[in-house]
């Protein structure tokens, strides 16, 4: 089973794809949308929702799988439910970069703030991270040192930041999930 968490344009068709893309690794790809406007409210119902999905599968290593926004989400929920995540262009800082764009930008401060400290040091390696070299959004080499102590970073050359197509990836993704 593989659980998709979208990035801040949730409605954009690049997602489907994204998950029709996916199902050359597990024909189980499951959607878990949430607002994107309300932090707080999204963490909570992430973790409820990823906990159902997961006991309700019968898949022994499920995956998390999430874009930009929906990466930062994965990192964590994934951490929580301590299944592996796979993070494509995370947005690390929403509650600097997203300003303009959510409601109350300080929830993910207060969340980062009741975060296990050090998460990622116990999450070591539970993760995989795909940076666009060509990303317009964000600064993926910040991103990637403020990662790679933890994670296997892998760039990739062609996609921008909305990483329309992960046929180059699908390959190390599935290896990630199996191994």
């Amino acid at each position: 089973m593989i659980l998709y968490l979208h990035g801040f344009d949730a409605t954009s068709p690049g997602n489907h794809d994204k998950m029709r893309q996916l199902q050359f690794i597990d024909e189980d790809v499951r959607l878990v949308s949430y607002s994107t406007q309300h932090p707080r409210n999204d963490m909570q119902y992430l973790l409820n929702e990823v906990s159902k999905q997961i006991i309700a599968s019968e898949d022994t290593s499920p995956l998390i799988i999430g874009v930009g926004l929906g990466a930062f989400w994965a990192e964590r929920i994934g951490f929580l439910n301590k299944i592996k995540a796979v993070l494509i262009n995370p947005n690390l800082a929403p509650q600097h970069n997203m300003v303009s764009k959510i409601d109350r930008p300080e929830e993910y401060t207060d969340i980062a703030n009741k975060c296990v400290i050090d998460f990622r040091d116990l999450n070591r390696e539970k993760a995989l991270c795909i940076l666009a070299r060509n990303d317009e959004v964000n600064d993926n080499d910040a991103t990637a040192n403020q990662l790679q102590d933890y994670y296997d970073i892998v760039w990739d050359e062609e996609q921008s930041h909305k990483f329309t197509s992960l046929a180059a990836q699908l390959n190390r993704i599935k290896a990630f999930k199996e191994g």
